[in-house]
Order: structure tokens, then sequence, then C-alpha cells
């Protein structure tokens, strides 16, 4: 409720406890009203106010995205620690763009390109960019059907869709009933669709000792580097999460 009053109506908690609420005009009011229905049924808060943080800075979000997790900023720390100077960095499945928009803001020497299938999310994403200042190419492909290129970049990073539908028992209504399915799942028999996807893609795109970075299943963490080792990674850096759970994890191609 703090939240929803202080994104959309801008108010303080002084304001709040000053009595602000008893001077809504009608029309506020009842906008109030129909936003506290959708918290009511489940909508995330972040949909509602239509806004994230994500590396303290504002993002705007809507059903057609995923909201940014805090997790995520772990991977662009890493990309930061990784890329140089000057890199050409690709992000695959931008959503939101609060990947890029990041590593482009921190690194403003960095040329930054981003991908997503979906013309909504790279709408968003774009809209983000503008509001926030950020030089960021983004382009509608398929991770799942890359071009052809050769030691095109120095650094690709993505936060792909991992989730198998088997798990979907142990999610969060929130999550299962308003994300994007399409940002989220892949099937029970490939868990590794995107990653093992990207990864042939970065095996040749990358330039030598290109850097790539993901944010993983934990549950296919072992795999994923298996996979990874297979196409000539090696892998230099991991990051767990609270719970002990691998979560990131950089490589470089030789």
């Amino acid at each position: 409720m703090r939240l929803l009053l202080f994104d959309v109506f801008g108010m303080s908690l002084t304001d709040i406890c000053g009595g602000a609420l008893d001077n809504l005009s009608d029309q506020e009011q009842s906008r109030l009203e129909q936003l506290m229905q959708q918290l009511e049924e489940g909508v995330p808060v972040q949909y509602v106010t239509g806004k994230a943080t994500f590396a303290d800075r504002t993002f705007r979000v809507g059903p057609g995205v995923l909201i940014p997790r805090p997790e995520t900023e772990e991977l662009c720390r890493m990309v930061e620690r990784h890329s140089p100077q000057e890199a050409k960095i690709l992000d695959i499945g931008t959503g939101s763009g609060c990947i890029a928009i990041t590593l482009a803001l921190n690194m403003p020497q960095t040329q930054v390109t981003a991908w997503d299938i979906s013309p909504d999310a790279l709408s968003i994403a774009q809209e983000n960019a503008g509001l926030l200042g950020a030089k960021v190419d983004f382009q509608q492909q398929d991770a799942l059907s890359p071009p052809e290129a050769d030691a095109a970049w120095d650094v690709i990073v993505s936060n792909p869709p991992y989730i198998c539908l088997n798990e979907q028992k142990d999610m969060e209504p929130h999550v299962l009933d308003h994300e994007p399915h399409q940002a989220l799942f892949v099937p029970d028999d490939k868990p590794l669709l995107f990653y093992e996807a990207i990864t042939r893609y970065a095996s040749r795109a990358l330039k030598e000792n290109g850097f790539l970075a993901f944010e993983i299943n934990p549950l296919y963490a072992a795999e994923t580097i298996t996979m990874m080792k297979r196409y000539g990674f090696d892998i230099r850096e991991t990051i767990e999460q609270a719970d002990g759970h691998l979560r990131t994890l950089g490589a470089m191609h030789a």
C-alpha cells in the first residue's frame, strides 16, 4: 500500500500520516481503489505501479516483460569485472532492458546491443533506455536462431528462460499467473535449450578470450557447466545465492 501511494501518487510517509489520503479527489480515489483491487487479485505491485527498481535505477515494467530481480544485478557486476574498457557487449533476451541499460550506463565506453524476440519487450526496453539516457542498440532476434557471426563480441550475457514446466508447482502464484511464460519456461526434456543455443553461438561469435555470462537454473548448474566446457569455455567465476545454490557463472572462450 505504501509503495503504491509513493510510486503512483507521490505520497511520502509524512504525507500519509498527515492525512493526504483524505484529500484525494474522487478520480484519484477511484484509481486507488482499482489499483488496490489488482493487488488483492495477486497482480505484482511492480505491474500495478508500472515501475521496478534495478541497480538503484527505476525501470518501467509491464506484463510483457519479467520483473527485474535483485540477483540479476550480480550478473551485471560480473560482466563489468570481466569486460574490456571499450567492449562490444551483447545481451540476449533483454526483456525490460535492465541488464543492457545498466551495463551501458555503468560502462559508457562500451557498445551494447540487446536482443529479444518479443516486440512488446523491445518497446518497453527502448522506452527505459530513453528515460534513463542509455545508448543501446535493440534488435528483434530469436536466440534459438541467431545470425551468422564470427568474432563479433567481447562479451555475451544472458538471463534466458530456464524454468522447467514441472517446476510450476513450486512457484508463487503472482509470478505464475502474471509474468510472461515465454520468458520463464522451457520444456522438461530440454532444460538447457537456450543455454546450449547461446553457448553454441558464443563459441563462434565471441572474440578471442571473449567472456560469456549467464544467470542459470541452480537445479542444472552441473549440466550447464559441463555443456559450456564441451564448447570450449573455461569457467572463470561463479556466484552462489545466500542459500548456497549456484545462480550466476561466467566463462572465457579460448
